[in-house]
């Protein structure tokens, strides 16, 4: 999220029908409103505005088009956010939310701006001193930890809470997508029955924010995060599939392009899934399974996204869809290969 397109009206907003929810639901707003799309997201449009006064916002979206019922909730983002607020994990201030569809075609949100870097490139992680790396490493891990702690009994988590298996449920959701998205058969499908023959139990349950890793939170300069985003997928579920997220995207670059480098100053991956494991007295058992698990997840997304790109629905992000369209058989390879134990 650390680039953005400025366009007076992006594709996903009317300028004037937002702005004219902006002035009616928040304070002090100095019109005219500009927008940017922030790149770097690959599901839910994600806008910085600006007014002439100088203050700044996020608001978020939908994808334009035609969407899967099942994704995409914004409103339901909104509410985990507002949840968090004030509480040990950090998040965005939300403002307000519309579901009028006639503002700008989708429901939205609207957060208050927090500065900070997103650790997703080689260009944002020369913003972080060398120095703060290994802070910022550790306040990652703590940040994980502290999602984890959430009590998950009352409030939007508590309607989240299903019986059964988490990864049961992941697997049955991932493989709608993948059948609704007409995806045939290959490397993907073969993956899915793979996990499904080998599940764990599910032995600790807790908010899971399903999308954990540096390029969705914003660090201070200190190291210290300052910021999750990026809620779309949290649900109430086994946290274990969060540490495996984060660590099967913290191991290698060739999962998302980039990965925190230990020659660079940030802890290696060994070193973050002990770390999380002595924060929580939890066992890593399960690791390599949930990572790739992980791995899978990623593949049955790229799947979902090339499909967008191609439908002309992500907002005219600039992306190679040829290149886009071959990670899912590379991402189920690796997970293939994480299942067997191999490195």
């Amino acid at each position: 999220m650390a680039e953005a397109n400025a366009a007076s009206e992006p594709i996903g907003i009317d300028a004037a029908r937002v702005t004219a929810w902006f002035v009616e639901n928040l304070p002090a707003v100095a019109p005219p409103l500009h927008f940017e799309l922030i790149t770097g997201g690959r599901s839910n449009l994600t806008y910085r505005v600006r007014d002439d006064a100088g203050t700044r916002w996020v608001l978020r979206r939908p994808p334009t088009g035609t969407l899967l019922s099942s994704a995409h909730d914004v409103v339901r983002e909104w509410r985990i956010l507002d949840l968090l607020a004030g509480g040990p994990v950090p998040v965005p201030p939300v403002l307000g939310y519309c579901t009028d569809h006639a503002v700008t075609g989708a429901d939205f949100y609207v957060m208050t701006h927090v500065d900070g870097i997103v650790l997703d490139d080689a260009e944002t992680v020369a913003a972080l001193p060398r120095q703060h790396r290994p802070a910022a490493s550790h306040s990652i891990v703590d940040t994980l930890a502290k999602i984890h702690a959430v009590d998950t009994t009352t409030g939007p988590p508590a309607q989240m809470r299903r019986p059964g298996s988490y990864l049961e449920r992941q697997l049955r959701r991932w493989s709608r997508q993948l059948a609704d998205g007409g995806v045939g058969p290959g490397p993907v499908w073969d993956v899915h029955d793979l996990l499904a023959r080998n599940l764990p139990a599910e032995r600790w349950t807790g908010l899971v924010h399903g999308d954990f890793r540096p390029g969705n939170l914003l660090i201070g300069p200190d190291g210290e995060v300052r910021a999750v985003l990026d809620w779309e997928l949290w649900t109430v579920g086994d946290v274990m599939a969060d540490l495996g997220w984060l660590t099967a995207t913290w191991a290698s670059a060739d999962v998302i392009g980039w990965a925190p480098d230990p020659a660079e100053g940030f802890l290696d991956v060994d070193t973050v899934a002990a770390r999380y494991a002595d924060t929580t007295g939890r066992d890593l058992d399960d690791l390599r399974y949930h990572q790739a698990f992980a791995l899978w997840k990623l593949a049955a997304i790229a799947e979902g996204v090339a499909a967008r790109f191609r439908a002309g629905t992500m907002g005219g992000q600039d992306i190679d869809v040829d290149a886009l369209a071959r990670r899912p058989a590379q991402l189920a390879e690796m997970a293939r290969e994480a299942l067997a134990g191999r490195s």
